[in-house]
């Protein structure tokens, strides 16, 4: 009987022992806090001709459609800009949730690009604290005119121009979000200087439920470039509609690539020099997609 007795507050000691165990561990769980991640900082991977820090998903597919006029200051006989274009066609693919790549094609010196786009770090609070977003973006672009329209004494390398760029975000609250993007543009051309360094600084102000602005604007650092070309500065209009996202912007920038419109701006806002366009972005979901 005693031994029985024994067994009885033995067991209902380990019991005991075994629920406040659980218990401590239900109460430590509970006090973890869940880590929340920003999402749609920007509407689309492009702002307006600058990169933001949005890509794909992954199995998602981008098919992203720019297209602009000439400059509004050319007159009647030119219909305002309307009879002239400037257009790229080009596809971003997320291999995975942090890793895209993209392949387009610009009329502005038949240029074909290839690129890629890397997540550093999200933005995000509670569990985790990260006060901005941080993404790579490598492009490089290849002259495909024909020789007899490039000078007499150009070789292959100077039909490449490269752009590498740290874009750095922050979405304040659901009206507004930031965006810095240091970039560097390489290329090896006659007369012009190989290397370039700009300061992008962007931002996006939500003024409905589906509609936004966007301004764009990438100073020049470099003194020669600066002394011969504009700084690009573009507006945006967008409208979210479904897996579409459509923008109706300005700028003063003919060229539609980072390599061409960030070195190669000629348009002056203060002259006049301003062109319309407009982007329409689609996305496709090539495979279910899975969250963070």
């Amino acid at each position: 009987m005693k031994k029985s007795i024994t067994l009885i507050i033995v067991f209902i000691s380990l019991l005991g022992n075994v629920y406040a165990h659980t218990g401590a561990k239900i109460a430590a769980d509970s006090m973890k806090v869940k880590t929340t991640y920003a999402e749609n900082t920007f509407e689309a991977p492009r702002i307006v001709l600058g990169q933001s820090i949005e890509s794909p998903d992954k199995g998602d597919l981008i098919l992203n459609i720019q297209h602009h006029f000439g400059y509004v200051n050319e007159g009647a006989y030119q219909f305002f800009g309307l009879d002239q274009a400037t257009v790229r066609l080009g596809f971003e693919y997320g291999i995975t949730n942090w890793l895209m790549v993209g392949i387009g094609r610009s009329s502005y010196g038949k240029t074909v690009d290839g690129s890629f786009k890397v997540k550093i770090l999200r933005q995000s609070n509670g569990g985790k604290n990260m006060p901005v977003s941080v993404s790579f973006f490598e492009d490089m672009g290849i002259n495909t005119l024909k020789p007899k329209d490039l000078p007499s004494n150009s070789i292959f390398s100077n039909r490449l121009a490269f752009l590498s760029q740290i874009l750095i975000a922050r979405k304040f609250n659901d009206k507004l979000s930031l965006q810095l993007a240091p970039s560097w543009v390489h290329r090896s051309q006659a007369m012009q200087e190989n290397n370039v360094f700009a300061l992008g600084t962007s931002g996006r102000i939500k003024v409905g439920r589906h509609t936004s602005l966007d301004l764009e604007y990438y100073s020049i650092l470099s003194k020669q470039t600066a002394s011969e070309y504009q700084n690009s500065l573009s507006v945006g209009f967008n409208i979210q509609a479904g897996g579409h996202v459509f923008q109706l912007y300005v700028s003063n920038s003919l060229g539609i690539t980072g390599q061409n419109f960030i070195p190669g701006t000629q348009g002056n806002w203060l002259k006049g020099d301003i062109l319309i366009g407009f982007n329409i972005t689609r996305r496709f979901h090539l495979i279910q997609p899975k969250y963070y």
